[in-house]
């Protein structure tokens, strides 16, 4: 071999390693632009049935894609509170936010109704899939949600009236102060009770100082939170309800892969059905820890009395589809079509 024939295949031998190298850099830059990381953020603790979704949702999305997505979850407000949580994924602070439509529902005026009208007895899981319905088949700008992706809604049960003291009939609640949330400050007074708006995390306190005797919520929060150390009693009459809906930045949506939009669309109403089952069932367990730990009774009013309260209720419903309707929204159309889609889930 010539020293000029082996000086030219050194040269060869080190171009194609070379070649090689780059290859790999290239095939390794495009790996790593392929992985997405979102952030995803919530107002509650961990613990909370909303923040267990978003848990399994991300989850569930990293699965499906194989590990292409990576979802970082930040819920107890520590990246966006329920204040801010619209707004911030608006501004790119998160990419996906998980709030309640109540606590913005001049925001969401039709949607809330989902949430607002009393009355109406269903479980959480048959709630949630006929909101997450109603989303897909009202158009996004009369519900407000325009601006955003929807990723998945689902709702809490309905309140349930907590109490210190026994509340079989509107004497029993008569000067009682109750912890509500903002849809049943007139739900409550209407009712003779008196109604004290605090946060989720003054409730406690709250009820253990003696601020107040009671609160109106979902009867998860008997253990979750503690709170029947504090409360006895629960009448079993439906009061408002609590809907949740988690919204994607659009810009951050438009530049997904096809693949993951395909995959966060397919786990939309799977969520949905998920975040209730799972609340149900949890219920239940509260229930009956509250029960054996802490002798909880529940309370049926009698048929004559339930008609009492839904007299005195009935036109605050119909006071809100007004309102929404005096507005230009299909009020009266959403409720009916709730209504139908929860026969149709029951």
């Amino acid at each position: 071999m010539t020293s000029k024939t082996k000086l030219w295949l050194e040269s060869s031998h080190r171009l194609t390693r070379l070649s090689g190298v780059c290859a790999g850099v290239l095939l390794s830059s495009s790996a790593l632009a392929d992985n997405i990381n979102l952030s995803y953020a919530f107002f509650a603790p961990s613990q909370t049935f909303p923040a267990v979704q978003m848990e399994h949702w991300a989850k569930e999305l990293n699965e499906r894609t194989d590990g292409q997505v990576n979802v970082n979850t930040f819920p107890g407000g520590t990246l966006l509170t329920a204040a801010n949580m619209f707004d911030g994924v608006l501004n790119g602070v998160a990419d996906i936010g998980l709030s309640a439509t109540s606590y913005e529902p001049g925001r969401f005026p039709l949607l809330n109704l989902a949430g607002s009208l009393t009355g109406i007895d269903v479980n959480s899981q048959t709630a949630s899939q006929a909101v997450y319905e109603l989303i897909k088949e009202f158009p996004a700008e009369t519900l407000g949600l325009e601006e955003f992706k929807v990723i998945t809604a689902f709702t809490s049960e309905p309140g349930y009236l907590h109490t210190q003291e026994a509340v079989a009939s509107l004497e029993d609640l008569e000067g009682q102060e109750i912890r509500v949330p903002g849809d049943s400050t007139s739900v409550v007074q209407a009712l003779g009770g008196v109604p004290v708006g605090l946060s989720q995390s003054e409730t406690g306190e709250a009820l253990q100082a003696g601020i107040v005797s009671g609160y109106v919520g979902s009867r998860e929060t008997l253990m979750d939170l503690q709170y029947a150390r504090n409360v006895s009693y629960i009448t079993d009459y439906p009061l408002t309800n609590v809907v949740f809906v988690a919204v994607m930045n659009k810009q951050r949506w438009d530049a997904l892969p096809e693949n993951v939009q395909q995959e966060i669309d397919a786990l939309g109403a799977e969520m949905a059905s998920y975040a209730g089952k799972y609340l149900d069932e949890h219920i239940q367990e509260s229930l009956t820890w509250a029960t054996e730990n802490h002798d909880l009774e529940q309370l049926s009013l009698s048929e004559e009395e339930a008609e009492r309260w839904s007299s005195l209720l009935e036109p605050i419903n119909e006071q809100r589809l007004e309102e929404v309707a005096a507005q230009g929204f299909p009020a009266f159309e959403l409720r009916d079509r709730f209504i139908e889609l929860i026969e149709q889930n029951q």
